[in-house]
């Protein structure tokens, strides 16, 4: 297939079978908000906790894909994502947004997790943008601006690690120093991780783009590009090991503490680390970590990627591996590789990439239900125990990657 069609089969996939499953399944019409479990069978269970990662993320999908499509229809489903933000995750009192929230809107897990400031910021700079290109609204662009240079402000005064570098993983409630540091109950709980400082970068990518479209000469732009520098100085040295895998979990000092290779992480990591670069424009910076990009993408391939089925696997946990083809290992390997294509025009990357579109069209997309299947075993089989959406599924990451892609083949 050329690489017009592709981009023709992605737009189409992207506008026909994953935005409209979220338009359908995911808002919840008695209590504001967003269903925090979605069952394989589309079941939508309106008790659950919701959390503000997912908020985010809807906010920022349907935000980028108004802007991609210029089709402001998009902009309904971010628009309810950032009244939620604003009127239920919002800390009035102590600024920032709260992890959780309940089924009816009230503060849940009110710590400050820094990856979901850090998706929140991500959020609110594309829903930024979005409302001032497509509706001309610069009173609602400025206000979404100003929260997420807000969040900026508070994660660098309080969760910065101003000695050692990179973000530590939560505050309390008021921003005081916790030691319930845990983002999940797959994660460790321990100060730094590599999961919440890559999205940190991500968010800080974001928020200085649009901050050099809005505000190019203000301070706080200047802010923002130094603190993404250093954040990619340190990602690169402290997160990124020798045999081009990430290191997940560490101490305050940044020595490692767990012995786990994460293959969809690492090939997210190469493609987000080449875009913070390109958007800080450093050039420097960019030509001494080039190489690492695209060497950290080819072991993800050699590594992780299953050739014969054309798809990536999930992890190495010190001698066990994990082949379950998990939904987001997918979407970030299709971006990881183009992009490595981009840079060396390289046909096993290419190739790479056809592979993976190939096996998400037959076997990590519900055909029947939309989106796409959370997690297929080593037999091609969707595991029907894993949910189809929720708080850690949105249409963020396979709604990226198929945006990152119709960018890049134009």
């Amino acid at each position: 297939m050329e690489l017009k069609e592709v981009k023709s089969a992605i737009e189409a996939h992207l506008y026909k079978h994953i935005l409209p499953y979220w338009e359908k399944y995911a808002r919840d019409p008695v209590n504001k908000g967003f269903y925090g479990k979605i069952d394989s069978n589309n079941k939508q269970y309106g008790g659950e906790s919701r959390s503000i990662v997912m908020t985010a993320r809807f906010l920022w999908s349907f935000s980028a894909a108004a802007r991609i499509s210029k089709n402001s229809a998009y902009l309904e489903m971010a628009d309810y994502a950032y009244d939620v933000i604003c009127n239920q995750f919002w800390d009035k009192e102590n600024e920032g947004v709260y992890w959780s929230v309940t089924f009816d809107g009230k503060p849940c897990v009110t710590k400050k997790q820094v990856y979901g400031e850090a998706f929140c910021c991500y959020g609110l700079s594309e829903y930024a943008a979005a409302v001032s290109e497509l509706r001309n609204d610069s009173e609602a662009s400025k206000n979404a601006l100003s929260k997420a240079v807000k969040l900026f402000e508070l994660m660098d005064r309080f969760a910065l690690d101003k000695e050692l570098g990179g973000y530590v993983e939560a505050r309390a409630v008021n921003w005081e120093i916790t030691d319930d540091w845990i983002l999940s109950p797959v994660d460790m709980n321990c100060p730094k991780s590599m999961n919440t400082n890559l999205h940190v970068m991500e968010a800080w990518t974001t928020l200085l783009r649009q901050l050099k479209i809005f505000c190019p000469n203000d301070e706080i732009t200047a802010l923002v590009r130094d603190s993404l520098k250093n954040l990619i100085v340190v990602t690169v040295e402290r997160i990124f090991q020798k045999d081009n895998h990430l290191a997940l979990f560490f101490d305050m000092e940044w020595n490692r503490l767990d012995f786990e290779i994460s293959y969809g992480h690492d090939i997210e990591a190469s493609w987000l680390l080449w875009e913070a670069l390109e958007v800080l424009g450093d050039k420097k910076l960019s030509k001494k970590y080039r190489q690492l990009v695209i060497d950290v993408a080819h072991t993800a391939l050699i590594e992780g990627f299953d050739q014969k089925n054309g798809c990536m696997e999930n992890k190495l946990d010190g001698e066990k591996r994990d082949r379950t083809r998990v939904w987001w290992n997918q979407a970030e390997s299709l971006v990881g590789f183009f992009n490595a294509y981009e840079l060396t025009g390289s046909a096993v990357f290419l190739t790479a990439c056809h592979k993976e579109w190939s096996w998400i069209i037959e076997h990590q997309m519900d055909k029947t239900g939309g989106d796409w299947w959370n997690e297929i075993d080593a037999e091609g089989n969707p595991i029907m125990s894993a949910d189809k959406g929720g708080n850690w599924k949105t249409s963020y990451h396979n709604g990226r990657a198929c945006m990152e892609l119709i960018s890049r083949l134009k």
